[in-house]
């Protein structure tokens, strides 16, 4: 039984890497916004911010836009949920003598995989823009970009358990997404903010997905390294036990 439990995982997790690497256009397409951000306003306000005090802005940025990144391509994940529902895979998935857990945590795990890989192709093109991180700290990077993966993988999971429409699927999570971002400190340090918009990204689980990183590559952070690395593994162990049960409950 542990034997099938194990297998399914790594069998789904497997077919969520190759329909990843088999779609190039999807690869490349989704490196364009991230590129974007560093281009556009690492340089349009890196005079801006190094005039204000703040140092160099694409230090500063590029952790936010490396945890966008991720973010996108791990919560949008559940698109591929809607659209198996949709063409009758997940219907065979589901009436094969495996528990359903083993098959939302090996979707889950491959879409934070993929997700993660997107983080590393981000934090690589970085580099080329002028990003110089603390390489001695890469590994504990990508445990911060895991993290950050399986967090909102599971969120995206959950959300598509409980809807069958696509496009409804991505008009609530445009609604979702945009606001976790722009309320994370991705684009903006927050010592200077105000009381209530520190409340406020306190209480968003990316925005210490990004203090991590940015604590770890680049040396500056609100909060310690392990009480973001603690927040991030609570929050994800709740998201995937609501999506594992959210997704115990559709019916085909």
């Amino acid at each position: 039984m542990k034997t099938n439990f194990f297998y399914t995982i790594y069998i789904l997790w497997l077919r969520q890497l190759k329909r990843y690497f088999r779609s190039k256009s999807r690869m490349l397409g989704s490196l364009g916004q991230p590129i974007l951000f560093l281009v556009a306003l690492g340089f349009g306000l890196n005079s801006v911010f190094s005039a204000s005090g703040e140092g160099n802005y694409i230090q500063f940025l590029s952790p936010g836009i490396i945890a966008m990144s991720i973010l996108f391509t791990a919560i949008f994940s559940g698109i591929e949920l809607i659209w198996d529902r949709q063409f009758g895979f997940l219907k065979e998935t589901m009436v094969a003598p495996v528990s359903r857990f083993s098959i939302m945590l090996g979707r889950t795990l491959g879409g934070a995989t993929v997700a993660s890989f997107q983080g590393v192709l981000v934090l690589i093109i970085s580099l080329f823009i002028g990003f110089r991180p603390e390489f001695t700290m890469i590994i504990p990077a990508l445990i911060f970009m895991v993290l950050i993966a399986l967090v909102f993988t599971a969120l995206g999971t959950a959300i598509a358990s409980i809807l069958e429409d696509m496009q409804g699927f991505q008009l609530i999570m445009n609604f979702v997404v945009m606001p976790v971002f722009f309320l994370s400190g991705a684009l903006f340090p927050l010592d200077k903010a105000p009381t209530v918009l520190k409340f406020v990204v306190n209480l968003n689980p990316l925005s210490y997905g990004i203090d991590g990183l940015r604590s770890v590559l680049v040396g500056v952070s609100n909060h310690n390294v392990w009480t973001d690395l603690s927040v991030l593994v609570i929050v994800s162990i709740v998201f995937v036990w609501i999506g594992a049960w959210l997704f115990s409950k559709i019916k085909v």
